[in-house]
């Protein structure tokens, strides 16, 4: 009786010691990082609060250009810590893409608020869609499981990035009426649809979990 006692309290030991270390196997495949310690994740705040903060009460291409100027820079912003600290080679070059891309579509946003002479009054239906998918990129991004690892971290919110973008151009092109910022919309969509597709392949292909 004493031996079949010791018996199965080393079974118990020994199940135990298997749970513990099949729990700290799966505590390193994945390091999961809060939210307000992420570098990426700030930066995406940063850009909402200030898009948030815009005055929607103007014509339907203005507003859009302006949100969009915002937009692009937070994209900036990200890339810039990607090559900061990140440490593959691929992304790092998706990132300087993306910061060169943002940058000269900046530039003709500022040069298309400058020169435009709005011909209509602001638009309820298009501020909703830009408010809504503001709402829906910030809870989006909120939701994304973030490592720490720069790289990661990087492709996942950029990609969410992406598609807000990909929104906003979108209902710009049903509501406005410049056809030069219709154009640039489109431009947006197809690039940034591409690389949505671009950093999806590669966080399939290099996911730590």
């Amino acid at each position: 009786m004493k031996n079949l006692l010791s018996f199965r309290l080393g079974l118990v030991l020994l199940s135990a010691s298997l749970l513990l270390t099949s729990c700290d196997d799966e505590d390193d495949g994945l390091a999961i990082q809060p939210h307000d310690q992420n570098a990426m994740m700030s930066i995406m705040h940063s850009m909402m609060d200030k898009m948030e903060a815009m005055s929607m009460n103007e014509d339907p291409d203005i507003a859009f250009a302006r949100m969009m100027i915002m937009h692009h820079q937070g994209a900036i912003d990200m890339s810039n810590e990607e090559l900061n600290t990140g440490d593959d080679a691929t992304i790092r070059a998706m990132a300087q893409k993306i910061k060169e891309e943002q940058q000269k579509e900046i530039a003709e946003l500022q040069a298309f608020i400058t020169s435009y002479q709005p011909d209509q009054p602001a638009d309820n239906t298009f501020n909703m869609e830009l408010m809504s998918s503001m709402e829906k990129s910030g809870k989006q991004s909120d939701l994304q499981v973030l490592t720490g690892d720069t790289d990661q971290d990087f492709a996942q919110l950029m990609s969410v990035h992406h598609q807000s973008a990909i929104e906003n151009s979108r209902s710009v092109m049903e509501h406005g009426t410049s056809a030069e910022i219709k154009e640039m919309a489109h431009m947006m969509i197809n690039a940034q649809m591409a690389e949505i597709q671009e950093l999806q392949e590669w966080l399939l292909a290099n996911k730590s979990y």
